[in-house]
């Protein structure tokens, strides 16, 4: 099933190139169950300060290697990039078990909302992403990078838009910290047009790291 998100491509971590087009952002999920172990949270040597105006510590890019959610147990590194197609649709994993980072966005710890997408269902099995609807506010994620390093960022919004309602600017725009997005598919899923009505997107921040 193919559901569409449209978006502003940019990468405001590494300064890549950005177009002046609005891409759409392509999710094709159909039945998923992502890794079932528990992950607890490793220790993390730097905090990250919340407060505002505070400068925020910024990482270099590196590609993110691992995804673990403990809330909903999620642990997993079968990871994949996602460019876009040649009608400038994002790509998507293949699989219930893969984890996409859209290329074109932050790496992971970078300035910036990396954005991650996977799988709610995938031929009849659960995704990686089958139980994101039911983070909360404080939810621990951790994504460790190729360069050996780990962040730690944490929910603070959860949210659900229908596809012609999607907030383009606030799921891709620019932020002053690093900032990650998870998306997945949800809501009633439209047999007739082999798609979901929606998206789910979780909002999280980067509050610590280690080297």
């Amino acid at each position: 099933m193919r559901n569409h998100t449209r978006r502003h491509p940019r990468h405001a971590g590494s300064g890549r190139l950005v177009g002046m087009a609005v891409f759409v952002l392509l999710l094709a999920l159909t039945g998923c169950t992502g890794p079932n172990a528990t992950v607890g949270t490793p220790t993390f040597e730097h905090t990250v300060p919340t407060e505002s105006g505070v400068q925020k510590p910024v990482m270099p890019a590196s590609d993110p290697v691992r995804l673990r959610i403990p809330a909903i147990g999620v642990d997993t590194d079968e990871f994949v990039d996602l460019g876009l197609d040649d009608d400038n649709r994002m790509e998507v994993p293949e699989g219930a078990h893969e984890v996409g980072w859209y290329n074109q966005s932050p790496t992971p710890g970078e300035l910036g909302p990396s954005v991650l997408a996977a799988h709610v269902d995938w031929n009849n099995e659960k995704g990686v992403f089958y139980k994101l609807r039911t983070l909360n506010d404080g939810d621990e994620v951790i994504v460790d990078r190729a360069d050996g390093s780990s962040i730690l960022f944490e929910i603070h919004s959860v949210e659900r838009y229908t596809k012609d309602q999607f907030p383009t600017d606030k799921v891709y725009g620019d932020t002053h910290h690093p900032e990650l997005r998870l998306i997945t598919c949800g809501g009633v899923f439209d047999r007739s047009a082999q798609s979901y009505e929606d998206n789910d997107v979780a909002y999280a921040r980067m509050v610590a790291f280690q080297q």
